[in-house]
């Protein structure tokens, strides 16, 4: 293990996504433990990006290559897609975006068999099994480390947008649980959850990393389970805030908003006060339990908005840049989501009650993540 924390320059905004995927059995409609047969046959098939096993035998996880441009990623997305179905389709396995399984017992849950897993199991206990939780992690590129820091800052009151804009969880363990987002109370009770420190220069972020590491808190940047954090290895932020939604198309939307988001922040520079967390932790809050339908409340001028109504003050204010990077269509279709107050919990939810069902809705929530 080495304290050196040095950032990898990056020139250009691109963006990448990590994914998680549920894997579904089609026979019961639970998760299948089948991440390791699943993955090796994958291995044999020529596929853009890479594919690997998550803390769990029910998960696999995807990681895009480096994009520039919405299209770009659309466009990879569906193709690692379109070879996932392809290949499931010759089992009984489905494959799913999604939050949280609707209704798995974390209990039945087996972890992966890696080092990292296995120490993960063996310092969080009974937490490791029920980490059983899909998200996505956006990577948008910075320059130089202190405006990373700058960006895991000025994105903190952006945070609720990208809860209730994914948000796919509203069942777990076989109920409704009345929030649109349920898996950000599972990856609450990790202790290095939250809010990255109040840092703003590189060299203190160092000092702060090399202090953690000798008192023994952490080992590597990968135990901060903030909701983004620097990724310094790629030189990038990395934004662990959503639900993996349930389609690609969604997912491209998502990192698209955030690219869009990223430039104009750096370009612009509000300023920035540590004022913005008093009311970080109960925004982060109503955004995952109302979703789209959720208020939140602004500290500097201490009033109460409607989240949709600041989700399309913002889109107005990122068009002017969405010509940049092609990403009108993804920024129009952020829109329509927030005026429409449409997310995938509603999606969900809507399926559920058409079929009674909550394996059907597994069901239906496979074969709409498989395109199929």
């Amino acid at each position: 293990m080495t304290n050196n924390l040095n950032f990898t320059t990056n020139s250009q905004l691109t963006m990448g996504v990590e994914l998680e995927l549920q894997l579904i059995n089609l026979h019961s409609l639970n998760l299948a433990m089948e991440s390791k047969d699943f993955l090796r046959r994958l291995e044999k098939i020529e596929c853009p990006g890479e594919l690997k096993p998550e803390i769990t035998q029910s998960m696999i996880e995807i990681n895009s290559s480096i994009h520039e441009s919405y299209p770009s990623l659309l466009s990879e997305l569906r193709v690692i897609r379109d070879i996932i179905a392809k290949e499931a389709s010759k089992t009984h396995i489905g494959v799913s975006g999604g939050g949280v399984h609707s209704f798995q017992k974390w209990q039945s849950q087996r972890i992966s068999d890696t080092e990292r897993f296995a120490n993960t199991s063996e310092q969080y206990g009974y937490l490791a099994k029920q980490f059983t939780v899909f998200g996505q992690h956006i990577h948008i590129a910075c320059e130089n480390g202190d405006d990373a820091l700058y960006l895991c800052h000025a994105m903190a009151p952006y945070i609720p947008h990208f809860i209730a804009l994914s948000a796919a969880s509203p069942f777990s363990q076989g109920v409704d649980t009345a929030f649109d987002c349920s898996r950000l109370t599972i990856v609450n009770a990790f202790p290095l959850s939250g809010t990255p420190p109040w840092l703003l220069k590189w060299s203190e972020f160092e000092k702060y990393f090399s202090t953690m590491c000798d008192l023994g808190v952490i080992n590597s940047m990968k135990d901060f389970y903030w909701d983004i954090r620097p990724k310094p290895e790629y030189g990038t932020v990395e934004l662990r805030i959503c639900d993996t939604p349930l389609t690609v198309e969604k997912a491209a939307e998502l990192a698209a908003y955030a690219q869009l988001l990223a430039h104009w922040l750096l370009e612009k520079r509000p300023p920035i006060s540590n004022d913005i967390y008093l009311t970080y932790a109960m925004n982060r809050f109503r955004a995952a339990r109302y979703g789209l339908s959720a208020v939140i409340i602004d500290p500097i001028q201490k009033k109460d908005i409607p989240l949709i109504e600041d989700i399309q003050h913002t889109c107005y204010e990122l068009d002017a840049y969405s010509y940049l990077y092609q990403s009108r269509e993804a920024l129009t279709h952020i829109q329509a989501a927030a005026t429409k107050q449409k997310n995938g919990a509603d999606w969900l939810r809507a399926r559920y009650e058409n079929l009674n069902s909550l394996s059907d809705t597994v069901r239906s929530q496979a074969k709409l993540w498989m395109n199929n």
